[in-house]
C-alpha cells in the first residue's frame, strides 16, 4: 500500500470547504440525498462548481500551502445511490468522473502549489448525526469496500472517511481502504456534549479503532462538521491526540442538521474562526490539514490560512 506523505516542516494542506452548503445556498442548486455528484450532468452546475473549487485552490496558491482536493463523493456508496436510482455501474462512473472533474480544475495550479494531493470521500451509511450504529465492523468493510475500490480505481491519493460517529463503521473503512492498498483518514464528528455522538470521546473512539486495525489502521484521524466549542473540550493530552492531523470545523456553532437544511449560508465569524484556529495550529505544531466543513469556502480557508502560517512563524 502506498503511504500517505508524512508531515514535512513548512508544508501545511488546505482542504475545500463546505461544498453542499455552498452550493445548495450560495448557487441554488438542489442536492437529492445531499448528493453533489449527481450535479456532474448539469453543465450549468459542472462551472459553478469549477469557480468554486477554483477559488479555493487559488488561496492555497496565493497562500503558498498544499491542498487534499476532494468533496462530490460524500454520498457515493450503494445506499444512497439506491435511493436515487442509481445502478453499481453508473455510481462507479460518477466516482471516476467526479475524481476527473478535480484533476481537470486543478490542472492549472500543479505548479504554483508545493503539493496537489486528490481524495475520495466516504460518508457513513447512515445518519451523520445520531449514535446508532448501523452494523458491525464487518458488514461495514464489506458495505463501504464497493465505493473505496473504485477510489482505488481513480488513484486517489487518500479515501477520507468523513463525519463519522461509531467505532465499528470507522473500523470497517479502514480495514477495507488497506485491503484496496489506499491510504485512509477517519474524520469524527462531536456532538455539543464534545463526543461522538454514539458515545466514546475523540480519544476513546481513535484508540479503539487503531486496537482494532493493527497494521491496516488510518494514516491519520481529523475530525470535521463540528464547531471549535464543540471539539477543543474533546483534546486531551496524550501521544494519541499525535494521530490526529485534520481539523474541518463548521463555520457556526449551530445544531449540524439545522446547517444543512436552514434554506441560506450560515458563514459565522470567519476572522474569529481564523484566529482559533490559529491558535490551534500554534499549540499543536504537528496538525498540517487545515480545512473547512458546513458554512465554509474560500473566505474561510484564507483566514484559517493566513492565522495558521502566522502561528507557525511564531
Amino acid at each position: 500500500m502506498s503511504g500517505f506523505p508524512d508531515r514535512q516542516d513548512g508544508l501545511i494542506y488546505l482542504t475545500e470547504g463546505g461544498q453542499e452548503t455552498e452550493v445548495m445556498y450560495k448557487y441554488g442548486f438542489e442536492l437529492p440525498e445531499f448528493s453533489m455528484y449527481p450535479l456532474l450532468d448539469d453543465p450549468a452546475a459542472v462551472e459553478t462548481m469549477r469557480g468554486m473549487y477554483t477559488a479555493c485552490l487559488e488561496v492555497a496558491a496565493t497562500s503558498g500551502t498544499g491542498i487534499v482536493l476532494g468533496g462530490l463523493d460524500y454520498r457515493a456508496s450503494p445506499d444512497w445511490a439506491s435511493k436515487l436510482g442509481y445502478s453499481t455501474d453508473v455510481l462507479a462512473d460518477f466516482q471516476l468522473r467526479a475524481i476527473d472533474f478535480l484533476r481537470r480544475v486543478a490542472e492549472p495550479f500543479e505548479h504554483r502549489l508545493p503539493s496537489l494531493l486528490f481524495a475520495g470521500a466516504v460518508g457513513p451509511r447512515g445518519d451523520a448525526y445520531t449514535g446508532a450504529a448501523t452494523m458491525d465492523a464487518d458488514e461495514a468493510e464489506r458495505y463501504h469496500s464497493e465505493q473505496i475500490a473504485t477510489l482505488a480505481r481513480a488513484e486517489v491519493d487518500l479515501v477520507e472517511a468523513m463525519t463519522f460517529n461509531n467505532v465499528p463503521e470507522a473500523i470497517g473503512v479502514a480495514r477495507a481502504a488497506a485491503r484496496s492498498g489506499v491510504p485512509a483518514s477517519i474524520s469524527f464528528t462531536l456532538d455539543s456534549s464534545s463526543r461522538l455522538s454514539s458515545g466514546p470521546s475523540l480519544r476513546e473512539a481513535i484508540e479503539m479503532v487503531d486496537g482494532a486495525t493493527g497494521d491496516q489502521r488510518p494514516a491519520f484521524y481529523g475530525i470535521n462538521c463540528s464547531h471549535p466549542y464543540e471539539f477543543l473540550p474533546a483534546i486531551e493530552p496524550g501521544d494519541w491526540f499525535e494521530r490526529v492531523r485534520c481539523l474541518r470545523p463548521n463555520a457556526a456553532r449551530m445544531d449540524k442538521v439545522e446547517l444543512c437544511t436552514l434554506g441560506h449560508l450560515e458563514e459565522g465569524d470567519p476572522p474569529e474562526l481564523g484566529v482559533i484556529m490559529g491558535d490551534l495550529a500554534r499549540r499543536h505544531p504537528h496538525i498540517d490539514i487545515w480545512g473547512g466543513c458546513c458554512g465554509t469556502w474560500d473566505v474561510h480557508l484564507r483566514e484559517i490560512a493566513e492565522n495558521v502560517i502566522a502561528a507557525r512563524l511564531t
